[in-house]
């Protein structure tokens, strides 16, 4: 159980367009806003671990700030001191800063869940999030949907098996023109 005699949960937080995209078609993120008004350094402090596929573990896992603002390389150190599962299907053992999952994903995830600690962000790609919906371990979708329409890109949701109801828990509206959208499953 977590430090606080609860479960922890899996929180799929990510930036999305308005019409649903997570990339541009050329894996492109430079329309995502970094707002300091959304407080994302909280919501690191709720969580000690993340949960990457492959390729987006290849792009961000070990990403250091270099040339970036003060307050984002702090961001990024403190993204980096959290413990790291990289799901594949092709890259085995143990990774010199990340513990590989390569099959028996639900049972898994559920061992994560039940350890003590914190929350745990699911932070993608595509197929893992489709892969995590699917077998119904997210537990919190918390989507920022940004001001940009790409018009084309990678979907946020696709193929995903069965119809499942959300119950909104939270919104705000930043001054960039970001919206957050919280949500819990439903499950009544």
């Amino acid at each position: 159980m977590s430090t606080n005699g609860r479960q922890r949960r899996v929180l799929l937080d990510l930036a999305v367009t308005l019409d649903g995209f997570v990339e541009g078609k050329n894996g492109e993120i430079d329309w995502c806003i970094m707002d300091p008004e959304m407080e994302f350094t909280n919501f690191l402090n709720r969580i000690d671990t993340i949960l990457y596929g492959r390729k987006s573990y290849d792009l961000w896992g070990e990403y250091h700030a270099s040339e970036e603002s003060e307050p984002e390389k702090e961001l990024w150190e403190l993204i980096q001191s959290k413990e790291k599962y990289v799901f594949s299907r092709t890259q085995k053992g143990l990774h010199s800063k990340a513990i590989y999952i390569n099959d028996n994903i639900l049972e898994e995830v559920n061992k994560l869940k039940n350890m003590p600690g914190k929350d745990i962000w699911l932070y993608g790609g595509a197929s893992l999030i489709t892969t995590f919906v699917n077998l119904g371990l997210v537990d919190e979708f918390r989507l920022s949907v940004h001001p940009v329409v790409l018009g084309e890109g990678r979907p946020l949701f696709v193929d995903i098996k069965k119809r499942f109801n959300l119950k909104l828990v939270n919104s705000r509206t930043f001054s960039s023109g970001v919206v957050q959208l919280i949500y819990d499953i439903d499950e009544k």
